[in-house]
């Protein structure tokens, strides 16, 4: 399994927006907003390679260091397949 975490979405949003558009959203928006692209993306390149899947947003999991961190809550937000 493989785990991406997105650390500068707000960074990718304002890049393509613009600072002041960016300011007035959400970084919570701005993260699911990426991950929804990625998500897209993603499932595009590894569909047109042939490999076959899954690729999932999910809330409530975290990367600290070598450690995966499960929150209270686990909650799938998008799932898509390939």
């Amino acid at each position: 399994m493989i785990v991406l975490k997105i650390t500068n979405a707000s960074d990718v949003v304002a890049s393509n927006i613009g600072r002041f558009l960016e300011r007035l959203t959400s970084s919570e928006y701005d993260q699911n907003k990426v991950e929804d692209i990625v998500i897209d993306r993603l499932a595009a390149n590894l569909k047109a390679e042939g490999i076959r899947g899954e690729v999932a947003a999910v809330n409530g999991l975290d990367l600290h260091d070598d450690d995966l961190v499960l929150h209270d809550r686990l909650k799938i937000r998008r799932r898509r397949t390939i």
